[in-house]
């Protein structure tokens, strides 16, 4: 957006700097170009002309199914013979000369709605966009000679009568380059339309916006690639053709001065749309490192510890035991005595018992057996034997 309290004025007669005038608001609201091409996409559908398919089309043969058992299809066949058509397939979709699926009717929702305080900030935004010159220049227009946007003209325009003087005007100014663009752009239109009253396109050029003066239309008017526009009936179709922001508009004087009565400011509304506001900017200063980096929101700020971060990381207290106790003082003394209590079950002496003793002896019994060397097979199991009696019989 533009943010100059000022914009100068240029006389049409000589292309030099006259005056001054203040920038109206309407050029500081924040560019929406998604509203633009909603906008633009609703209201470019206003002004197509309804088309039908005939409403017989494909449907007027003498034709008739021949039915089963003939190895056809049951499609109807065109009756007669002597013909090459006689017997052909029609009336279906997928045959030759026959209907068409779902035929177009004039019934059509052909038109769209928008909301008229969303057709006004789409308006506002495209204007607002005319005064960056990086977004004119992507739209295409040549606007390198020109001193400075956006293009304000004297008083002196009023009094143009001739086409050549309103030429003359326009290659002062500078603007005559993007005239010269549009001129060599026209070539002819491929495709069908070419046969429907659009055989030639061609780029869009400057557009004049003024108050309603019957010389700059006449003077203007007949310059090829040159548009005009009245300040009272701004039209999103031609701020922004094809939804695309940033169209080259040179301004008259009065109707520059005009725009804050029409669109109001942030003042004060507009006298002429109602219940109308111009939209605001979230942010007065876009620029956030300037923001963060000011000695306003740096003083506020605490200082960085050994290198780390402002913001220490989040422990988790059932991981991480210094967030626990921080969190639950109480909870070194509960971990202490559990432990002490588990280690005084640990050291607690148990009693002896009998499936014990029993286990004690097999160990000990089978770690003597393993050692010995017995001359015989015989003596090892007749003394394994003895043994183990002996031993189940001091434990009865």
């Amino acid at each position: 957006m533009a943010a100059r309290p000022v914009v100068s004025v240029f006389n049409a007669d000589t292309g030099s700097k006259t005056g001054s005038v203040a920038l109206p608001d309407v050029f500081t609201v924040p560019i929406r170009q998604d509203i633009v091409q909603r906008v633009h996409k609703n209201m470019a559908k206003n002004k197509r002309q309804p088309y039908a398919v005939a409403k017989k089309a494909g449907k007027q043969h003498s034709a008739e199914s021949w039915g089963t058992g003939r190895a056809v299809a049951r499609i109807p066949r065109v009756s007669g013979g002597g013909t090459h058509r006689a017997g052909q397939a029609a009336f279906g979709n997928m045959c030759r000369k026959g209907r068409m699926f779902a035929p177009t009717k004039v019934w059509r929702k052909w038109h769209r709605e928008s909301n008229l305080n969303e057709r006004r900030v789409a308006v506002t935004s495209a204007i607002a966009a005319s005064a960056v010159p990086a977004l004119v220049m992507a739209r295409g227009h040549r606007v390198d000679s020109i001193a400075e946007l956006p293009l304000i003209l004297g008083g002196g325009v009023d009094a143009l009568e001739k086409t050549r003087d309103a030429a003359k005007v326009l290659q002062k100014m500078g603007a005559m380059d993007d005239v010269d663009r549009v001129v060599d752009s026209k070539k002819i239109r491929s495709g069908k339309g070419k046969w429907r009253n659009r055989r030639y396109t061609m780029r869009r050029g400057p557009l004049i916006v003024h108050t309603g003066s019957k010389n700059v239309e006449q003077s203007f008017r007949n310059i090829t690639g040159v548009e005009l526009a009245n300040v009272d009936r701004l039209n999103l179709l031609n701020l922004a053709p094809g939804g695309h922001l940033g169209r080259f508009i040179v301004w008259t004087q009065a109707a520059f001065e005009k725009l804050d009565s029409i669109f109001g400011s942030y003042s004060a509304k507009s006298a002429v749309k109602k219940n109308f506001s111009l939209p605001r900017t979230v942010m007065t200063n876009p620029d956030v490192a300037r923001i963060i980096n000011s000695d306003e929101v740096q003083t506020r700020l605490r200082a960085a510890r050994d290198g780390k971060t402002l913001v220490p990381r989040k422990q988790n207290p059932l991981r991480n035991n210094g967030a626990l106790l921080r969190l639950n003082p109480y909870a070194k003394t509960t971990r202490r005595d559990g432990a002490q209590e588990a280690e005084g079950k640990r050291n607690e002496k148990r009693p002896r018992t009998r499936s014990s003793s029993k286990r004690a002896f097999k160990k000990a019994f089978f770690a003597e057996l393993t050692n010995a060397v017995p001359s015989q097979e015989s003596d090892l199991g007749h003394s394994f034997l003895t043994s183990f009696n002996d031993v189940l019989a001091s434990q009865q």
